[in-house]
């Protein structure tokens, strides 16, 4: 094995006891990236020497007695909307070409402060408005799309280029990408995380997660992001909680909630089947099913966009009207259509997604969790726009890529995206949990358990030189 081959968790381990060093990790990476690089363009990026001195400064440390916790000198990407000093921050946009960042964002000063290794900012779907992420291919058919927005992100991970990686999410951007990569996308509660310093999309709908091979990496680099950032006015105190799931997989007396409508309605077959399979997994390892009925699912499209839209049309308003041309075209359009709805359709929207949140509540009284698809049918053709359900209904990809993941979003609750299977096509498959606010530990006890049945997909097939 390699070690651009090792989880966060064995990698860290190799660290502490001095059996691998941060500058072979890195250097491991490096090597990695530059193989992989050029036909999965994961990276805007690859930020090589300064991965090198944070390793080599690792590698000093650790020779003095100093060790920073599990994620020093581990090599890690992050999506490119955020900011680290002295680096430019592209969105994957032309509108940002010149920028330079003056400051860390708070997740990449944690990080620095972790030890951890930045080798690469990370592509995004233009400044997080879309489900594609069309710069960078599938990790595991170059002729499918990567999914998005966090699509560099997760292809970086599941190509063995970054350990993990940093993702943002506001209507499935992170766990999209990685259940169409066969990784683990975990959105925290929103406020949890902070966001200052990272570019928005939609303030009210945003969160920033960790993009891993395993739910225990997952948990790692979640407990070196969470704490108070009163910089962004979302941000919410940190509960004292142990992230780490236990080495058991015993899960006697979770309840897990498995929706009666909506998460399993317009679901490619073979999508519903794996999902399902590994739910009847998470009741042999003891876990409680219990059918739940998803609240308000007429209003969940309309209050998703009702949102998202108007609040990303503020946030561009003066380079839209400055540089239009530099914007891509698709996300020209949405920011231009922000333009045409009024602050009451804006407020209607607010109000319904109070009135969600409120039925979710009510509805994760009886259930740990609920337990769905994380996204309807995996990775489609690149340049493929719409997909045709089995009763005539025609859906584009990216409503049907939102549709699934969009209520977490809307509700601010957690969600973790595991990796399930393969479908006939061999491509990744996702299950998606979604638990009460603050609940990410039962997540992550559920979602490990899981995966320590030997469910593991292992990496994707090499791609070809």
């Amino acid at each position: 094995m390699q070690p651009y081959e090792l989880t966060v968790a064995e990698a860290a381990e190799a660290v502490r006891t001095r059996t691998v060093s941060p500058v072979e990790l890195v250097n491991s990476a490096l090597e990695r990236i530059a193989r992989v690089q050029p036909r999965l363009r994961a990276f805007t990026a690859v930020t090589a020497d300064r991965a090198r001195a944070t390793a080599r400064q690792a590698e000093t440390e650790l020779a003095e007695g100093i060790h920073r916790g599990p994620l020093h000198g581990i090599p890690a990407g992050l999506k490119d909307l955020i900011d680290v000093a002295g680096l430019p921050t592209t969105a994957s946009s032309r509108v940002r070409n010149g920028h330079r960042a003056q400051t860390d964002s708070t997740v990449a000063a944690r990080l620095a402060s972790a030890g951890t290794a930045l080798v690469g900012k990370t592509h995004t779907h233009e400044f997080a408005y879309g489900l594609t992420t069309p710069q960078t291919v599938n990790a595991w058919h170059p002729e499918r799309v990567a999914g998005g927005s966090s699509g560099g992100s997760a292809v970086a991970v599941a190509a063995g280029a970054a350990a993990f990686a940093l993702g943002t999410d506001t209507g499935g951007s992170i766990r999209v990408p990685a259940a169409l990569n066969g990784v683990v996308g975990l959105k925290p509660t929103y406020g949890l995380v902070p966001r200052h310093g990272v570019t928005s999309l939609a303030w009210s709908l945003d969160h920033v997660g960790p993009l891993t091979r395993t739910v225990e990496d997952a948990a790692l680099v979640l407990a070196a992001l969470v704490g108070h950032e009163p910089r962004d006015p979302a941000s919410t105190p940190a509960p004292a909680v142990d992230y780490r799931p236990g080495p058991g997989t015993d899960l006697t007396g979770l309840r897990v909630g498995v929706p009666g409508n909506y998460y399993f309605d317009h679901v490619d077959p073979e999508v519903e089947a794996a999902v399902r399979r590994a739910i009847g997994r998470l009741e042999e390892l003891g876990a409680r099913l219990v059918d739940v009925e998803i609240p308000m699912t007429r209003y969940i499209r309309a209050t998703q966009w009702g949102l998202m839209v108007p609040e990303a049309t503020a946030y561009h308003e003066r380079t839209l009207r400055e540089v239009p041309d530099l914007y891509g075209t698709d996300v020209r359009v949405l920011l231009e259509a922000g333009e045409l709805l009024s602050a009451g359709d804006y407020l209607r929207a607010q109000r319904a997604r109070t009135l969600m949140r409120q039925a979710w509540q009510d509805m994760l009284e009886a259930v740990d969790l609920i337990a769905a698809p994380t996204v309807p049918l995996t990775a489609v053709n690149v340049g493929r726009t719409s997909v045709t359900w089995g009763d005539g209904s025609v859906e584009s990809v990216p409503e049907a890529y939102v549709r699934l993941s969009a209520p977490a979003n809307l509700t601010g609750v957690p969600s973790l995206s595991v990796p399930v299977g393969l479908d006939a096509a061999g491509l990744p498959i996702g299950m998606q949990l979604m638990g009460r606010p603050f609940g990410e530990a039962a997540l992550l006890r559920a979602g490990h358990a899981y995966e320590r049945t030997g469910t593991a997909l292992g990496p994707p097939p090499e791609p070809a030189a």
